[in-house]
């Protein structure tokens, strides 16, 4: 799987995948290819657009409180494919009576978070003013992923309406060695 948007538009070897989302949800969801965490629908495009190697892949969009959307695409060299993202409410997710607050700041904010394993939306979605994560009282487990970067990862412990804030800087991981042509 390739992500780059230096690749020319006109190659004729990897097939494009380009996401269509009608509304916010749907826009500020992460999208997975095979697996890999990407990005959110809204910015996976220009520079970050998403070139694959041709045959299948199978492509997952997620956010909190929605139903994943799947589909597996099979992709032929040189083909664009346009996936129309549609959001639908999970009927078995319910907001707690009681919740602890979670404002993060994180840098880079396009990075995904995870709240207990569970995809609950892009950093930028969840800091700022007027933004924070409601989640349930209890031991919670954190991490905040985006490649090219160290997953950061932290366990808390909230009271019930206990305010908490996360600050992090993302490290960047280090491009691996390219060995010269023999």
């Amino acid at each position: 799987m390739i992500f780059a948007g230096h690749l020319s538009a006109q190659n004729e070897v990897l097939g494009e995948i380009q996401f269509v989302g009608a509304t916010k949800v749907e826009k500020n969801s992460g999208v997975w290819v095979d697996g890999q965490y990407l990005g959110y629908v809204k910015e996976l495009k220009g520079s970050k657009k998403i070139l694959l190697l041709p045959g299948e892949h199978e492509i997952v969009v997620r956010q909190g409180g929605y139903q994943d959307f799947t589909q597996k695409v099979v992709l032929q060299p040189g083909e664009q494919r346009v996936v129309q993202v549609a959001m639908e409410k999970d009927p078995r997710f319910k907001m707690p009576t009681v919740f602890s607050e979670i404002k993060l700041s994180v840098d880079p904010d396009r990075a995904a978070v995870f709240v207990d394993g569970l995809f609950v939306g892009h950093a930028s979605e969840l800091g700022g003013i007027g933004r924070s994560l409601l989640v349930a009282p209890g031991k919670r487990k954190i991490s905040v992923s985006l490649p090219g970067y160290q997953t950061f990862e932290t366990e808390v412990d909230l009271a019930p309406k206990q305010k908490f804030k996360i600050k992090t800087d993302l490290i960047k991981v280090a491009a691996p060695p390219t060995s010269p042509p023999s």
